[in-house]
C-alpha cells in the first residue's frame, strides 16, 4: 500500500509537469491547428536559463527560494521571447500554407533551438543545486519532499489562473473568438495576430515553469532533456483531447499516475525481466490505444473550449 501511495504522489507530480507543457500544445493547436513541435524545447531553454541564474547566484547568500524565484522570472521572461520570435519569424508566414508546411517547421525549429542550446551551454549535464529543504515528509508512510509540493502548489494555481483567463477576460473571449473563426474575429473588432502571440506568450510561461520544476525536480537540465518531455506532453495533451484546456489537464494527470504506477509495479508485472527505466513505453501505449480506440481523447474536443 505504501508502495502504491508513493507512486501516486510521484505520478501527481510528473503528471503536474506534463500538464503544464500539455496547454502549451493545446492552447496553440485550439487557435491555429498547428502541432508546435518546438514546446519541449522551450521547456529545456527555460531550464538552462534557470540554471545560469541559480549558479550565478549561488554565492550571493541570498535564500535559496529568491534565487530560485529570480531564476523562474527570468526564464518565463526568456521563454516568452523566444516563443513569440518563433511565431513571428517561423509560423506567421506559413500560415495560410499547406499543413504540412509549419508542422515540419516546427520540427526543424526544435533541432535548431537544441543546436543552438548545445552551443550556447556545452553539450554536458549541468547539475542544478539544491535550493530549498530537502527533509522528506510522510504522507501515510510515503514521502514527498519540498520541491515537490511547491510543484504541485504552483501547477494547481497556475492551471486555476489560466482557466479565470480563458474563460472570464477580454483576452480569453478573443482566444475562444479567434480559435471558432480568425477571419469573423476579425471583422468583429479582434485582432488575431495580437492573440495568437499572446498564446504563444502563454504557453511559454508555461513551459518555462515545468522546465525549471523539472531541472530542480530532478537535479539536472542538459540541451536534449525537452524532447522527451515535450513527446510526452504531446501525447497527454492528446490523451486528454487536443485543443481542449480540461483535456490537457486530465490528460497530463493521468500519463503521470499511469507512468509511475507502471514504474512501481512493472518489475513485478513481468517477473523483474523489466525495471522501472522502462517506464516510458506506458507513455506511447497509452498514446497508440488512444489513437485506435478514441481518436478524439478523453474528453475530445469542443470548439467553443477551444484556445
Amino acid at each position: 500500500m505504501e508502495t502504491f501511495i508513493q507512486q501516486i504522489i510521484n505520478g501527481l507530480v510528473l503528471g503536474s509537469m506534463y500538464a503544464l507543457v500539455a496547454l502549451g500544445y493545446t492552447m496553440v493547436y485550439g487557435i491555429i491547428n498547428l502541432i508546435n513541435f518546438a514546446h519541449g524545447e522551450v521547456l529545456m531553454v527555460g531550464a538552462l536559463v534557470s540554471w545560469t541564474i541559480v549558479t550565478a547566484l549561488a554565492g550571493s547568500g541570498l535564500p535559496g527560494w529568491l534565487i530560485l524565484l529570480i531564476s523562474l522570472v527570468a526564464a518565463i521572461v526568456i521563454c516568452s521571447a523566444l516563443n513569440f520570435t518563433i511565431e513571428k519569424v517561423a509560423y506567421r508566414p506559413l500560415r495560410s500554407a499547406p499543413r504540412l508546411a509549419p508542422l515540419i517547421t516546427a520540427m526543424g525549429m526544435s533541432l535548431l533551438l537544441q543546436t543552438l542550446a548545445m552551443i550556447i551551454w556545452k553539450p554536458t549535464i549541468k547539475s542544478y543545486p539544491i535550493l530549498l529543504p530537502t527533509e522528506p515528509i510522510n504522507v501515510f508512510g510515503a514521502v514527498i519532499n519540498t520541491v515537490q509540493i511547491l510543484i504541485l502548489v504552483i501547477t494547481a494555481v497556475t492551471l486555476a489562473g489560466l482557466m479565470y483567463l480563458v474563460n472570464y477576460t477580454k483576452l480569453g473571449r478573443a482566444m475562444r473568438a479567434t480559435a471558432e473563426n480568425p477571419r469573423v474575429a476579425g471583422l468583429m473588432g479582434v485582432r488575431p495576430d495580437m492573440v495568437i502571440s499572446a498564446t504563444f506568450i502563454i504557453g511559454a510561461s508555461l513551459a518555462a515553469i515545468a522546465g525549471v520544476m523539472w531541472a530542480a525536480n530532478y537535479g539536472s537540465a542538459s540541451h536534449t532533456m525537452g524532447f522527451l518531455p515535450g513527446l510526452k506532453a504531446f501525447t497527454a495533451a492528446v490523451f486528454g483531447g487536443i485543443g481542449n484546456l480540461a483535456g490537457a489537464m486530465v490528460g497530463g494527470i493521468a500519463l503521470g499516475i499511469i507512468e509511475a504506477l507502471g514504474a512501481g509495479y512493472i518489475g513485478a508485472l513481468t517477473g523483474g525481466i523489466l525495471g522501472s527505466h522502462y517506464q516510458d513505453i506506458f507513455a506511447f501505449i497509452v498514446l497508440i490505444l488512444v489513437l485506435t480506440l478514441r481518436p478524439s481523447g478523453l474528453l475530445g474536443e469542443r470548439v467553443a473550449d477551444r484556445a
